[in-house]
């Protein structure tokens, strides 16, 4: 089967959504597909993963917004490359314009939509916090919900990889999503990368001794990870306790992030690591994960930290709180830099047990490889259907 995956949210320069995609890329080889990924770009290109695999590069106009992210730039570009691969099944992956245009493509092949982005949870109900409850604002936004039901009449089959979504997207009247929780690359993370000469480092670069406590943050630096809040957060909790606090990531919000760390030499903002396995030793080797956004589509950053061993403390709503696991961590109410401290702080006096229980069960965290198997089985699935139908 060959599957044509019309990639609008994919960055050159990182994010979890290229860490899934060039794994998909390979898990297609594996599994006997072939799989072209097409993605807005800086030029003309196309990057093989092997004979039937590939991703394919079309120039396209810089995000304003974000300079890492570009877009299509009109349906018309879609649907020409639609026509010119002639797939046996396509995929959308942002809930915007490029799934409409893939809904509105006249080729007969189905089609699913991944929902990569939740943009509610990262915009309005971030905007509104405190003003009105979500029900309020799904009613002030219920132009995208009738967007959001009429891609889900359009496509066969919507992936959602997180149950919290899942259940918010059926009451919001969705009738076709199915969730397919995605996963960690194997063979990478694992609670035996723990450096205690690397986290010494990190936290003699916070100007701290080894017995203080090493926080470790990663993510993109925009409004809806909350990195000002998590670094507030983080700040009050170390008022009596040694503590320290890094944050891996860049982005378009990074003017906040810088002015909300200040002089705290506390608080090291680190560039991103490309590097898989260093990233996992760092991972192995921090005291507590802790994240700031409730609008995470699947928690692939707390995934990995599980797999590490990880504990965490995370909002207490979306998808990174549905990978929180009792016993390995805890929970705040969401947004507030207060009730996070208190969390950050709970979890420093259980560490040792919410470490131990962390690294026990690491080995068990979902691959990717796990989530690829489901997620092309789905797709041959509704393949057999069409042609019985047929």
């Amino acid at each position: 089967m060959h599957i044509v995956d019309i990639s609008a949210l994919y960055s050159p320069t990182g994010g979890g959504i290229r860490t899934y995609t060039r794994h998909k890329l390979r898990a297609a080889v594996r599994l006997g597909h072939e799989l072209t990924v097409i993605v807005p770009g800086a030029d003309d290109s196309v990057e093989a993963f092997g004979p039937r695999a590939r991703l394919v590069n079309i120039p396209s106009p810089r995000f304003p917004l974000d300079r890492s992210y570009f877009y299509f730039d009109s349906d018309a570009v879609i649907h020409d490359a639609l026509d010119a691969w002639r797939p046996d099944f396509v995929e959308a992956s942002s809930p915007w314009g490029s799934a409409t245009a893939v809904a509105e493509w006249r080729g007969a092949a189905p089609r699913a939509l991944i929902m990569h982005a939740e943009p509610l949870s990262a915009w309005a109900y971030r905007w509104f916090e405190g003003v009105a409850s979500h029900k309020t604002i799904d009613r002030g936004f219920d132009w995208f919900w009738r967007h959001l039901r009429r891609l889900d009449a359009a496509f066969d089959l919507v992936i959602s990889a997180a149950p919290s979504l899942t259940e918010r997207l059926a009451g919001g009247g969705m009738l076709r999503v199915e969730t397919i929780p995605m996963g960690v690359e194997p063979g990478i993370f694992s609670p035996a990368h723990r450096d205690p000469a690397l986290r010494a480092r990190l936290l003699e670069r916070c100007g701290l001794p080894e017995d203080a406590t090493l926080l470790l943050g990663s993510g993109r630096f925009s409004p809806e990870k909350r990195w000002p809040m998590v670094i507030a957060g983080a700040e009050s909790a170390g008022l009596d306790r040694p503590l320290g606090l890094a944050i891996i990531g860049d982005g378009h919000a990074r003017a906040s992030v810088v002015r909300a760390a200040g002089e705290n030499p506390h608080v090291q903002l680190l560039a991103p690591i490309g590097n898989r396995a260093e990233f996992a030793r760092l991972m192995a080797s921090a005291d507590l994960l802790v994240h700031g956004s409730s609008a995470e589509t699947f928690g692939m950053v707390q995934a990995e930290a599980r797999a590490s061993g990880l504990p965490m403390v995370v909002p207490d709503s979306g998808a990174a709180f549905d990978q929180l696991v009792p016993g390995q961590g805890m929970a705040y109410v969401t947004g507030d830099a207060a009730s996070a401290a208190s969390a950050i702080g709970a979890a420093i006096d259980e560490l040792p047990a919410l470490r131990a229980a962390s690294a026990a069960a690491a080995p068990g965290v979902r691959t990717m490889d796990r989530h690829f198997e489901a997620l092309f089985g789905a797709y041959e699935g509704i393949a057999a259907r069409r042609l019985l139908v047929a």
